[in-house]
């Protein structure tokens, strides 16, 4: 954390007036929005900002990924994350650890619209019903909602998508196309339309829980931060430190994601490489320790991803002049009735 603070440039230093009334006229320019918050404009921009943000950090962890979910469904054959990708490369090639990159970009660019863009619609509209007080008192409560609310509708856009990845990547050599406008039609002819949606209820299982954790853990994370570590108030810092915050407080939620969902992916892996199955089948068929097989590997690729994405996220906010509101604080109202308003 002191690394963290040292970033940070000394906010006890003795300046000009000329300086100060410059900065102000910056910081003033700065806060020109280019939409009000809670438009529909806002909420669509923040939907950008979600696709941007998981369609080309999940594409970009591709071998990762691919390498993990061999790794849950094949433990017999891949031993761990290196001798996994050792043996990818020797029968594909290096080519080869991008299979699955199709559905991936277009599952997750569809999944990221609906996570960011209705985790702010459903944010306001929940913390409207609450009230102010109620909102700041209970806010853990309505990250957790908020976030529950969107997942449930971003798995939905995502679900066929990776149903087709999974099986390319997880089925035998030669046994199952390898290209998504090959793997869709296959799976659609056999299974029809419920093909694509069978991993539905454990995806669910595994991602509701992922991303309650990663917008709840995060914002109290990134409230923890500016109140704990960072030397000077969030409205003195510069809009790169302020990233550097966001960036700290993604890892930390994306290492809390990757338990907390770890055997609801495995789950999902298996039921989609094994047809017919159900996840009674699958959980019986790993055990307990087969339920945590990859975990590690997954722990590296979502710390990583859960920051870049909060990242890239608050990046594109930042770059298209969107209302970036500061972490919660009391009410003034509600400090008046606890007697910690200031005369």
């Amino acid at each position: 954390m002191d690394s963290l603070a040292s970033l940070f440039s000394n906010p006890i230093q003795p300046i000009q007036a000329e300086e100060v009334k410059t900065r102000s006229l910056n910081a003033a320019a700065t806060e020109e929005h280019s939409c009000e918050f809670g438009s529909g404009k806002y909420y669509a921009l923040c939907a950008v900002g979600g696709a941007l943000s998981c369609g080309i950090t999940h594409t970009a962890v591709t071998p990762l990924d691919l390498v993990k979910c061999r790794l849950q469904v094949n433990k017999e054959k891949y031993k761990n994350l290196g001798n996994g990708f050792k043996l990818t490369v020797a029968e594909q090639g290096a080519k080869g650890l991008m299979l699955g990159w199709a559905p991936t970009a277009i599952g997750y660019t569809a999944q990221g619209i609906c996570k960011f863009g209705f985790y702010e619609v459903f944010k306001n509209f929940y913390g409207g019903l609450m009230g102010e007080e109620n909102a700041f008192l209970y806010r853990t409560s309505l990250y957790l909602i908020a976030s529950a609310s969107a997942e449930f509708f971003a798995d939905i856009a995502l679900s066929p998508m990776e149903a087709c990845k999974v099986r390319m990547q997880t089925s035998g050599l030669g046994t199952f196309p390898t290209t998504l406008r090959e793997a869709a039609p296959k799976i659609y002819a056999a299974e029809g339309i419920a093909g694509f949606y069978k991993s539905l209820v454990p995806l669910w299982g595994r991602q509701i829980p992922y991303t309650m954790m990663k917008f709840a853990c995060f914002e109290r994370t990134v409230e923890a931060l500016y109140a704990n570590v960072v030397p000077k108030p969030r409205d003195e810092c510069s809009k790169s430190e302020q990233l550097v915050v966001t960036f700290a407080a993604g890892y930390i939620a994306g290492v809390f994601c990757a338990i907390v969902s770890h055997p609801a992916d495995t789950v999902v892996s298996y039921m989609n490489k094994a047809s017919g199955s159900g996840i009674g089948d699958a959980v019986k068929a790993l055990g307990f320790k087969g339920l945590w097989g990859g975990l590690g590997p997954r722990i590296i690729m979502i710390g990583t991803l859960t920051a870049l994405q909060w990242f890239i996220y608050d990046g594109v906010k930042v770059q298209l002049r969107l209302p970036r509101p500061p972490p919660a604080s009391m009410p003034e109202s509600l400090k008046i009735k606890l007697g910690l308003a200031q005369n």
